[in-house]
């Protein structure tokens, strides 16, 4: 098991698969990993379900942090190809937390959910002693529709082009910029502003629906690139499915600040969480109507390479195994101590 982040395929096949309580004929898809969503079949009916924790990160301010939190959780259900429906929140609040700071979080999770059309639906909220930002609770992510319209994660095939939008490091290098702007101080003024603007697109829940709407049922697999980054779910994708992608790394987006806070934090951007970032398999007959629809959202994407028969992922030539650990969360933690150590240096 990883000292931090999520446990990797060993500690997944180990202890948690196939433990996994009673077996249903409605389960159409349980748990895998790498995978973002389980899926059942209600009397002939689609039914998409992910669980991710929530993340509140006070020092964005409590409406942006809802903003963030909300986004992350609803992301591993849109890449289903079903619009996010119903949504189930948990907080196990930190004492500290006030009632005004709660409201602001609430209201701004509220207002996301309802211009997605999510409704929440049930949930549960207290505060406990031993608690702590940012983790504070879980929240359980629906969508509701046709079985035809799912985009299976295992359904990358050969002859498929592979897509990736936005690019590696996205979020890592807006969250650590933002979070700790004191430790960029080397950076130039007008990097790091661009190092931060990158928090501003960890939303991957549009884009998601928007590759859906776009491509249809030529759609074939789709994800989300968060821990572990582009090079993360590039595996995940090709293991998932059983094929191989053959990638150009040079037609992926590279966000502007990212490359620059990764050398400065001696990161691998490729390696680095990045919410908002989406790998996606397409038919070749669609992939011109996605790119185009991602266009018009002002969103970057690339034809990053195609699906071919084997396995794995080989890029610009040469084979890359999946991440062992995410680098980004390493520098999280000594950021974060580095910066305590200067607020008490400073009492």
């Amino acid at each position: 098991m990883t000292d931090l982040g999520k446990v990797d395929r060993e500690f997944f096949d180990e202890y948690i698969y196939p433990r996994l309580g009673a077996a249903r004929d409605d389960v159409a898809l349980g748990p895998t990993h790498g995978v973002d969503f389980g899926l059942l079949d209600i009397d002939g009916t689609a039914v998409a379900i992910a669980t991710d924790p929530v993340s509140v990160l006070p020092a964005l301010g409590f409406e942006r942090a809802g903003r963030f939190a909300i986004d992350i959780v609803l992301s591993d259900i849109a890449v289903s190809g079903l619009d996010p429906s119903h949504l189930a929140v948990s907080f196990t609040l930190p004492p500290e937390m006030t009632d005004e700071q709660f409201a602001e979080l609430w209201g701004a999770m509220h207002a996301e959910a309802d211009d997605l059309g999510v409704s929440i639906v049930t949930g549960h909220t207290a505060r406990y002693a031993g608690c702590s930002y940012p983790w504070v609770g879980g929240a359980t992510a629906l969508a509701v529709g046709d079985h035809d319209d799912v985009v299976r994660p295992d359904g990358a095939r050969p002859g498929d082009d592979v897509l990736v939008t936005k690019g590696p490091g996205v979020e890592a290098t807006g969250l650590l910029t933002t979070l700790f702007p004191d430790a960029f101080v080397d950076l130039d003024d007008d990097v790091l502003a661009d190092a931060q603007a990158r928090l501003d697109e960890t939303d991957a829940v549009r884009d998601a629906m928007t590759v859906s709407a776009a491509g249809g049922r030529g759609v074939h697999a789709m994800h989300d690139a968060t821990e572990c980054g582009v090079h993360g779910a590039l595996n995940e994708i090709a293991e998932s499915a059983g094929v191989q992608l053959e990638i150009d790394e040079s037609s992926i987006p590279f966000r502007p600040g990212v490359r620059e806070t990764c050398d400065f934090l001696g990161i691998d951007p490729w390696r680095s969480t990045t919410a908002g970032s989406l790998v996606v398999a397409t038919d070749p007959d669609v992939t011109d109507d996605v790119v185009a629809a991602l266009d018009a959202r002002g969103t970057p994407v690339g034809v990053a390479g195609t699906v071919v028969a084997g396995e794995g992922v080989v890029v610009d030539g040469e084979r890359i195994e999946h991440p062992d650990v995410d680098p980004s969360w390493a520098a999280y933690d000594r950021l974060a101590r580095e910066a305590e150590q200067a607020n008490a240096d400073a009492e």
